[in-house]
This record gives structure tokens, C-alpha cells and sequence, in this order.
């Protein structure tokens, strides 16, 4: 059996069709890099935003929650430092 030699025609297709690749590839780079920031841009409009009122208030509360829980961990830290000192 012969083996079929590529012509030099065919090679050079195959070099075509990878650089025309590379290029169409580079071509849609942006595209491909600017979908998911359009897609979220169009996920944020799709949001229901809190008024100033309820931001603010919402806010507060966070805030004086983990005011309180800064409170009971420092307490919770003092005692145990204590408990330590005894036992040493």
C-alpha cells in the first residue's frame, strides 16, 4: 500500500484554517469578555432596591447587632481569661 503524501496545497489549507481560527477567536474576544458584565448589569436592574428609609434603618440594625455581639464576645473573653487565671 502507498502511502498518500499531503500536496503542499493541503498543508497550507490546514494553516489557513488554524490562523483564520486564531483570528475569528481574537475577533470575538471582547464579545466574549464583555457578555458577563452585560448580563449583570441586566441582573441589576432586575432588583428590587430598598428606599433610603429602609436602608438606613436596615443599616442601624446591623450595626447595633454586631455592637451587641462585641459586647457578649468581649465578656465571654473576659470571663474565660479569668477562669484561665484561676486555674494557673
Amino acid at each position: 500500500m502507498a502511502e498518500e503524501k499531503k500536496s503542499p496545497a493541503k498543508v497550507e489549507e490546514g494553516k489557513e484554517s488554524k490562523m483564520t481560527k486564531l483570528v475569528s477567536w481574537c475577533k470575538a474576544l471582547p464579545a466574549r469578555i464583555a457578555k458577563p458584565f452585560k448580563n449583570m448589569v441586566a441582573e441589576l436592574r432586575k432588583v428590587t432596591w430598598p428606599s433610603k428609609k429602609k436602608l438606613i434603618a436596615w443599616s442601624v440594625t446591623v450595626l447595633l447587632f454586631m455592637l451587641f455581639m462585641g459586647i457578649v464576645i468581649g465578656l465571654l473573653d473576659l470571663g474565660a481569661t479569668s477562669l484561665v487565671k484561676l486555674l494557673a
